[in-house]
């Protein structure tokens, strides 16, 4: 459709002129008339054309690489990776490019090609972009979305980038050159262009699709949004009359980034040839009824053996498993974004595990802590009550023995240090509700842990130091426990005790906090 259908179109929509039945008319028979001009633009879809697969002069996945690297009847260059499903023409990385180009060229006189393609990138803006070349010659890198200037054929470029700061990118757009015109990076080509739309292709749910097609010297561009998984929701984005390209082209594909950088992947290049019926009548007659007949007969008869061959292997073999076919395959193997989620799923589920066996752990070490709390306090009161009834027989105080203040004062530590521990357990509780959220914790928790651990071990050297007192103590004036009923533990016994539980404890805590960092480091 020309660019005069659309200013007509958009004016007779705009114009507020009251509505009369002779307006509604109007209106009625435009939009039939551009429905018409939609169809009447595909030549594929009408029945006087024969379009045909040429497999040289395209690619897809899966199996798109041999062993040695390269793809059948193309090749790429610079930063370009080829893999199993895809060409990367670049990388996500800061001024790159990269190019594929076919190695045949088109003997066509008229083709359509149809890209799939994904850009994708972090930022909300992207760069530089994506280009389609159909060129006399095949291009090397430059600085024209990573190919040579000064081309002598058809560019379509998929600019991500604003550079003249219209704010109109991202910006789909033609250009055909004669081999002499410079391409305009400040003004993104506009005043070159011989048509475009503007487009957004970044960052899609589903892969973009592009359709270009040149026949009858009349190009056409088709766009698919990717925001559907239907591969025909198509819409037009330009058309433009008069344009000449010469057969014995070749085909290509080149993308670059700058100062921003997106990933520029191409999943399939589809090329086919489009021949006009009228052209060669032989076409629509087709094979012969005799021919056509012959060929059924001697497909039935190799199907019917391969049927045969079939059920003779499996007669042969009925323990092996049943042949794949291709209808299998979809539900036999999951699709790339399942998969990732797939693994992403996977981690946060180890994360969750991870975090409540310590949790677990953690609660052991306190429920431990509060039994061994209430075996010295129960421990305590015999003592005490054993003292009283010795001191109810003899009337004398045993020099040297432990007062009740500095047992009492022993306990308030050992109290601190579990408010402490039951800190820990909480700020790790906050970790684990954190990383279920999807945003792990910084650098903020883990000082705030560090100095909690500070802080026990402060603690624990207070701790020491009564120790060694009471000790001093009672090697200073050695007396005996005095005898009761319920027997005695000794101080070195008890302090020994003690010392273990908190180098445990301590041990535990500097093993949980590795353990951690080295978690942050692997997510």
């Amino acid at each position: 459709m020309s660019s005069e259908v659309h200013r007509a179109f958009a004016g007779a929509l705009t114009r507020h002129a009251p509505p009369t039945a002779a307006s509604a008319v109007t209106t009625l028979l435009l939009l039939v008339w551009i429905g018409a001009a939609v169809v009447a633009q595909d030549p594929t879809k009408t029945a006087g054309v024969h379009k045909r697969f040429e497999y040289k002069l395209s690619f897809r996945g899966p199996h798109l690489v041999q062993k040695d690297g390269t793809i059948p009847f193309w090749e790429h260059h610079g930063h370009a990776i080829a893999s199993d499903e895809s060409v990367r023409i670049t990388p996500s990385l800061k001024s790159k490019k990269g190019s594929i180009w076919s190695k045949v060229p088109n003997i066509h006189r008229y083709w359509v090609v149809e890209i799939v393609f994904r850009i994708t990138g972090r930022g909300r803006v992207g760069a530089d972009g994506l280009a389609f070349w159909y060129t006399e010659k095949k291009g090397e890198e430059g600085m024209v979305f990573g190919s040579n200037d000064m081309w002598k054929g058809l560019g379509v470029f998929f600019d991500s980038f604003d550079n003249d700061g219209h704010r109109n990118n991202p910006y789909i757009m033609a250009m055909v050159n004669n081999g002499t015109l410079a391409y305009d990076h400040e003004a993104d080509g506009s005043s070159q262009q011989i048509g475009g739309c503007q487009r957004d292709f970044r960052n899609r749910p589903f892969p973009v699709r592009v359709k270009i097609e040149y026949y009858q010297n009349s190009l056409t561009i088709f766009f698919h949004s990717g925001l559907t998984h239907n591969p025909d929701d198509y819409e037009l984005c330009m058309r433009a009359e008069g344009v000449d390209l010469k057969p014995d082209g070749f085909f290509g594909v080149s993308a670059a980034t700058g100062g921003l950088a997106d990933d520029h992947d191409v999943l399939s290049f589809s090329t086919h040839s489009l021949v006009p019926i009228a052209e060669k009548p032989y076409l629509k007659e087709g094979i012969p009824d005799d021919e056509r007949l012959k060929f059924e007969h001697e497909f039935d008869d190799y199907r019917g053996k391969l049927e045969k061959a079939k059920a003779d292997y499996r007669k042969e073999h009925p323990n092996e498993k049943e042949i794949i076919t291709d209808e299998d395959e979809d539900r036999l193997y999951e699709a790339q974004d399942v998969k990732e989620l797939r693994m992403i799923f996977d981690g946060q589920n180890e994360i969750h595990r991870l975090v409540k066996g310590l949790l677990f752990k953690l609660d052991e070490v306190v429920g431990r802590q509060e039994r061994e709390l209430s075996m010295l306090t129960l421990i305590n009161q015999g003592t005490a009550g054993g003292i009283q009834a010795s001191q109810g027989l003899s009337g004398t105080q045993p020099v040297g023995a432990f007062q009740r203040h500095e047992v009492d004062s022993v306990l308030s530590s050992q109290k601190d240090i579990s408010a402490n521990v039951r800190d820990l357990k909480a700020q790790l509780t906050d970790l684990q509700s954190r990383f279920s959220g999807g945003s792990p914790s910084g650098h903020g928790d883990s000082s705030e842990i560090v100095k909690r651990l500070k802080d026990v071990k402060t603690q624990f050297d207070g701790v020491q130091i009564d120790v060694k007192t009471l000790l001093s103590k009672s090697q200073a004036n050695p007396a005996n426990c005095p005898t009761v009923s319920n027997g005695c533990v000794t101080p070195f016994v008890l302090f020994t005790f003690l010392f273990g539980q908190f180098a445990c404890i301590i041990g535990y805590l500097m093993f949980r906090s590795s353990r951690d960092a080295a978690a942050k480091k692997l997510y």
